[in-house]
């Protein structure tokens, strides 16, 4: 019997790293899209067999809407993929609209559209039933303040993700994760990530495994889809 393969994009490093090995716990096979990352990309696939199943590994610029659909199709020609998760992102340091113009073109193409190109590939390749998945932003819901253009474009991507799951049923569910402080980003302390525990409710910050046991939760449900579940230990009550 075929195993079900599950594609995370940027499933080389940080948190599609995470969502690789839970999956993979799950019993899925994996295969692991990378762009740069060609040497995260083969320590997380010899991670990913240590749980019995196969990890393969496809490089693909997501930026390029051709390469979205080809990555896809080369999937497909070689495994029985029913997940996708979308978790590929770039994360500027841009403090306004203005300030983000020139980098808006490369951070909405990966961050927005790439996922609906995928989305779209992916159901031109399923025969029955799957799952899509998408990593959202918690603070996506205050979208002042740094980092806007990419708030701004996962604010996209969570309107994308309740309208896909209209568009694409009865077959395909879609849904959302939507992270708090999970991982310091590139470049931050840790000790200030740490600090972050002061306005969290459950007074820490997450983990990525945190995101993959959700991710692997809902891609065992058979009832639910157009959810964006907070992965945030409340802080956006």
């Amino acid at each position: 019997m075929t195993r079900r393969t599950a594609l995370i994009t940027g499933g080389a490093i940080r948190v599609g790293k995470a969502i690789a090995l839970a999956l993979a716990e799950q019993g899925y096979d994996i295969a692991i899209h990378y762009n740069r990352s060609s040497h995260e990309a083969v320590q997380t696939a010899e991670e990913v067999k240590k749980f019995g199943v196969n990890a393969k590994l496809y490089q693909a610029n997501l930026s390029e809407p051709e390469q979205c659909r080809e990555l896809i199709e080369r999937v497909f020609k070689e495994n029985d993929l029913s997940v996708l998760v979308n978790s590929a992102a770039v994360f500027p340091e841009t403090d306004s609209v203005m300030e983000g113009l020139a980098e808006w073109d490369s951070v909405m193409n990966l961050n927005l559209r790439a996922p609906l190109e995928l989305s779209k590939a992916f159901v031109d390749n399923t025969p029955l039933s799957g799952h899509i998945i998408n990593i959202l932003d918690a603070r996506i819901n205050r979208p002042s303040g740094d980092h806007l253009v990419y708030r701004l474009s996962k604010s996209g991507l969570w309107h994308l993700t309740e309208a896909l799951a209209q568009d694409l049923a009865p077959n395909i569910q879609v849904n959302g994760l939507a992270l708090g402080a999970i991982m310091p980003p590139p470049g931050a302390s840790q000790d200030h990530f740490e600090r972050m525990a002061e306005k969290i409710p459950l007074a820490r910050t997450g983990s990525p495994k945190a995101v993959g046991e959700a991710v692997a939760f809902l891609v065992g449900q058979e009832f639910v889809t157009g959810v964006v579940l907070p992965i945030d230990g409340g802080e956006f009550l």
